[in-house]
């Protein structure tokens, strides 16, 4: 009651009329840091607990007490969609406060944005690329927009602890509070944090503030979880041969299974990729017109028009309308999409925090979350080699369960030493911001931003020489440092403001409707599939980068450059683990339950449980170092570079679930030996990369010098540690 008294006369009234009994426990903790401090803030704690009101009511409270001069608090979200979600639920609560939102991306009209200049108050909503290009091209209007700026908000702060997006953000906090001559607090949201201390360290990271956090672990002991999984229905397997576009569909039980999953319910279905979520939308579709049924499915990726995400997360929030939504993780994290009846997942999660945010979709308004995973998989062929007889998907999945079930764990964030592509940005964006500076400006300005504390001066002084080479930079007779041409080139365009890779998308129409964008025209006549339905086009506007089309009928794959991100070493840990025991997992359905009873035979009488290598005929070994992306990565380059004197070729992977090798001197078991005797004495990362190895990942690597490039991949994609590790166990 203390807390809520603190609350303006608005807030009160909004809870008595939504019928809140109390305030949790979160907003009381976190109230009480806001009121009764400066500090800065992390709150966590389990999707749907109420964080956003914990941050809110506190910021509301404080700028309807003094209202600033300028715009009093930033919300920085990194999906569109979260933006306009917040913003509706915001009108809502301020409706009758006096105090502004303005909402700020890319969908969002100009006519909105306007007044938000205009007349700079209350709340703005905006995405990192938004805040970039205003950094850059309204930087004599920054004090004017946020003289007075008393807080800033950044929501799913997981998912940007350890990235280039995230460290842009940092990068813009500083020199907005640079040019505003002091720092706003800053509170930062997430459900999913696996180490506090390193989340609270990177959101106060260049702040003056401390930085607190409230925790409030997740106390809820129902889960409704259940695996099926389903062999892919061989083509002509099914009745009939000769599928046809138009009449005929074949059989495949594992989609069939999700369908009957959805079916009389309002469901979000979750793929690991666009490519996934367009195959199985358009199936669900030939699903629901072969039986007959009404098509209720709706499509959630990067890729769509705003159009088409709206109406999918519109028709999410209606509670009156049953809608299946497929999606990827544009719909996983923060949006309040009201009463989902089950959560269905196509294939494993990519790691617990995924699993987490997307469990949490559902469960609201006191239901215990619900998730049905689904797996698909090639039944295999007597000759499959070893390692492809085992259903990694399967075996992942459940060891993401178990971790999160047994130990409460969660992914700790990952930290970049040697951001060279945003760096590279930032040198851009800063300098535009400030028309010209001398070199030892410009270094005094970036190095000192919070994400370059690991980059050195002669290493910026190589970047900027590179850059002035390549016409980025240019020097004037005073020798100082402008924007040259190429520069000048690149930030004119939008999409330099995102640090995230982007392609030279074509947008697609199909009559007045833009349906979304594909990477690579097809010609006039052919066909593609995107919003989970096939278009024919009949028009190429290649200048403009566009593509007219008309809607047919079928289903076709399509295809989206993409990275899937690093699993953690624990998860492999407790991948071995889950083939060692006997344990029957109760979510576990009948097919599940039998496929795993397989692996785990198969895992036991080969050996690969108990020996690291294993043979799999004639020179072929294959190696099962359990162990995570970056040390798995690590691994596989020291056995290549280490290999020549055992013949050694060939070398393949999948994942960092194994690698084969061909060996045409000694064995398996001899060739360890030899390689743990090579690392006794320490593992040189350095060593690893070729002189002449060019390690292309961010946005901007391909501007970098390839030695810049060499040493990031180095600090920030290499690890030793788990190795010796093993190879001492």
């Amino acid at each position: 009651m203390d807390i809520f008294g603190k609350f303006p006369p608005f807030l009160q009234d909004y809870i008595y009329s939504h019928g809140w009994s109390e305030l949790r426990d979160v907003q009381v903790r976190s109230a009480e840091v806001l009121f009764e401090s400066e500090n800065n803030l992390l709150i966590t704690s389990p999707t749907a607990s109420g964080k956003t009101e914990a941050a809110l009511f506190p910021v509301l409270s404080k700028l309807y007490e003094e209202e600033p001069n300028s715009i009093g608090a930033l919300y920085i979200a990194p999906l569109k969609s979260l933006i306009n979600d917040q913003f509706s639920r915001l009108d809502e609560v301020l409706d009758m406060s006096g105090i502004p939102v303005f909402h700020w991306h890319g969908d969002v009209a100009m006519s909105h944005k306007s007044k938000a200049l205009k007349d700079p108050r209350g709340i703005l909503q905006i995405t990192p690329e938004s805040l970039e290009s205003m950094l850059m091209n309204r930087s004599n209007d920054i004090v004017r927009l946020f003289g007075s700026l008393r807080f800033v908000i950044l929501d799913e702060v997981h998912t940007l602890t350890g990235t280039d997006r995230g460290n842009q953000i940092l990068c813009q906090l500083t020199r907005i509070a640079r040019t505003i001559g002091y720092d706003p607090v800053r509170i930062g949201l997430s459900a999913t944090v696996g180490d506090i201390d390193a989340a609270c360290k990177w959101l106060g990271a260049g702040s003056v503030r401390n930085t607190v956090c409230v925790d409030c672990p997740d106390t809820r002991t129902s889960w409704r979880l259940g695996m099926e999984h389903f062999y892919i229905q061989n083509e002509g397997d099914g009745e009939g041969s000769m599928p046809s576009e138009d009449k005929y569909i074949p059989i495949d039980p594992g989609f069939e299974y999700i369908y009957d999953c959805s079916r009389e319910k309002k469901c979000l279905i979750f793929s690991n990729s666009r490519e996934e979520t367009e195959y199985l939308t358009a199936t669900l579709r030939q699903i629901a017109d072969r039986r007959g049924e009404e098509d209720v499915f709706q499509i959630h990726h990067g890729n769509l028009s705003a159009s088409i995400r709206e109406e999918a997360e519109l028709k999410l929030k209606d509670e009156d309308i049953r809608t299946v939504t497929c999606a990827t993780v544009t719909l996983e994290l923060g949006i309040d999409i009201g009463r989902l009846e089950r959560i269905i997942q196509l294939e494993s999660p990519h790691s617990v925090s995924s699993l987490l945010q997307r469990l949490g979709r559902s469960g609201r308004r006191g239901n215990p979350p619900e998730m049905m995973t689904v797996f698909r998989e090639e039944n295999p062929l007597p000759n499959t080699p070893l390692p492809q007889l085992m259903p990694w998907e399967l075996i992942r999945a459940i060891a993401i369960v178990q971790l999160y079930l047994e130990e409460r764990f969660i992914e700790p964030p990952s930290v970049r030493h040697l951001p060279f592509s945003l760096l590279f940005q930032q040198t851009l964006s800063t300098l535009a911001s400030c028309g010209e500076l001398s070199a030892k400006a410009l270094a005094e300005r970036v190095l000192t931003l919070p994400p370059f504390t690991h980059v050195s001066p002669e290493d910026f002084r190589v970047l900027l020489v590179s850059m002035l080479n390549l016409e980025y930079l240019e020097m004037t007779e005073e020798k100082t440092l402008i924007i040259g041409v190429r520069g000048e080139r690149l930030i004119n365009s939008f999409k330099f403001y995102a640090v995230f890779k982007d392609s030279e998308d074509f947008t697609v129409r199909c009559g007045s409707d833009e349906i979304g964008t594909i990477t690579t025209p097809p010609p006039v006549g052919d066909r593609f599939a995107l919003a989970g339905r096939v278009w024919e086009v009949e028009e190429l506007d290649i200048p403009r980068k566009l593509i007219y089309c008309k809607q047919v009928k079928g289903k076709m794959e399509v295809s989206w450059p993409g990275d899937y991100g690093e699993i953690h070493t624990k998860i492999l840990k407790r991948m071995k683990k889950v083939l060692e025991e006997d344990t029957v997992y109760p979510y576990l359905k009948e097919n599940a339950r039998k496929r795993l009873s397989v692996a785990r035979g198969v895992a036991r009488n080969t050996g690969m449980l108990e020996k690291e290598i294993v043979h799999l005929g004639g020179y072929t070994w294959c190696l099962f170092p359990w162990l995570g992306t970056r040390s798995f990565r690590t691994l596989r380059k020291f056995i290549a570079k280490n290999g020549a004197s055992y013949g050694l070729s060939g070398l393949e992977f999948e994942g960092c679930f194994y690698m084969t090798f061909k060996l045409e001197k000694g064995d398996g078991e001899s060739f360890m030996k030899y390689i743990k005797r090579i690392a006794k004495n320490g593992i040189d990362k350095s060593s690893l990369v070729g002189a002449n190895e060019c390690p292309v990942f961010e946005k901007y690597d391909d501007r970098i010098p390839s030695e810049l490039l060499r040493k990031a991949y180095v600090a920030d994609r290499l690890r030793t540690d788990e190795i010796m590790e093993m190879f001492e166990g």
